[in-house]
């Protein structure tokens, strides 16, 4: 028998002991559950970073391995910065050459059929895979160079660019006929194209910026000329330049690099100032013999621009490019 009698519980303490008993309960519950919920964020991590690898080892592959040029792999190049090349420590856009490379394909095909299968067809893809690759190499050389010159290609410049190709042979073709010919002919869009231009322009004003040995030729022609009363002939055997001659009317759209419109503002026996040709890629000198409403007989000469060429065979004979894919058809014949 207890000497202390036990003092009763009051009604409050009654309620505080049972309402422990039901949490104490539901923490048999509460845990094990908070335990799963954690499993489940770790798992869904891990399967998530899991996924991420293989996407990122299997777009690899593509690009790399395989060299996949579709749709779809195009598309991802143009969304992510992923490179193809390194020139002097920059960068080549994947997107870049494989833009060039489907163009040229694509043109290839619309003149000589598809290429289909084979390992005569594979190699010729491998050709163009090279071509296209080397000028994606030179266009972002151009921009680094320009970059570094405060060279710069404005959207007005590209706008001008788009209209006067939209314009060629003298065809005044709407904007939709042309993306439709674009895409028909070149497989490329409005945005695809206007990329083109702009690499295309800033390539030509790097190639004449950097060319001092073709502006010291202009100069001496220009003295030439003054001393042989117009003697365009004598001027190109004297400098090494290249003496053209159309020998005929021929057409003032005529695509010549710029040389019949300039013609068409002349008058016979005149010769034109020193001009820039529409590839951006000479010095072009131009007399007029002759000309109608709308047909010109003349003579030019030419000066082309080199040193760039020559600045961009440096670069691989002193291994400044790095090329991550490999583009060499033996390569691809032997098996290696």
């Amino acid at each position: 028998m207890s000497l202390f009698k036990q003092k009763p519980k009051t009604e409050r303490e009654k309620v505080e002991e049972r309402r422990e008993e039901v949490l104490a309960h539901g923490r048999k519950f509460k845990y094990p559950l908070q335990y799963a919920k954690h499993r489940l964020m770790i798992n869904t991590v891990i399967v998530a970073l899991v996924a991420l690898i293989l996407m990122v080892v299997a777009g690899w592959a593509m690009l790399f391995k395989f060299q996949d040029t579709g749709d779809m792999i195009y598309r991802v190049t143009q969304v992510l910065p992923i490179p193809v090349a390194e020139v002097e420590g920059t960068k080549v856009r994947y997107s870049d050459y494989l833009m060039i490379y489907r163009s040229n394909l694509i043109t290839a095909e619309q003149q000589g059929g598809q290429l289909g299968t084979g390992e005569d067809a594979d190699n010729v893809r491998q050709l163009y895979k090279q071509a296209a690759l080397y000028s994606a190499v030179e266009y972002t050389y151009a921009l680094k160079l320009g970059h570094e010159l405060n060279l710069t290609v404005s959207d007005e410049e590209v706008d001008k660019a788009f209209d006067e190709h939209r314009k060629v042979g003298g065809v005044e073709r709407s904007e939709e006929g042309f993306l439709k010919i674009l895409r028909d002919n070149f497989g490329m869009n409005k945005s695809e194209y206007r990329r083109m231009l702009y690499l295309t322009l800033m390539r030509s004003k790097v190639a004449q910026a950097v060319d001092d040995p073709a502006r010291e030729q202009a100069k001496e022609v220009e003295r030439i000329l003054q001393e042989s009363d117009g003697d365009l002939h004598k001027a190109a055997d004297e400098v090494g330049a290249k003496y053209e001659e159309t020998g005929r009317l021929v057409d003032n759209m005529n695509v010549d690099g710029g040389r019949s419109t300039m013609a068409m503002t002349l008058e016979p026996g005149q010769i034109s100032q020193r001009f820039l040709s529409s590839n951006g890629d000479a010095y072009y000198f131009v007399k007029l013999n002759d000309k109608t409403n709308s047909e010109v007989n003349y003579a030019s000469l030419e000066i082309t621009f080199s040193k760039f060429e020559e600045m961009i065979a440096e670069l691989y004979a002193s291994d400044n490019v790095k090329l991550y894919i490999d583009v060499n058809p033996e390569t691809e014949e032997s098996g290696e």
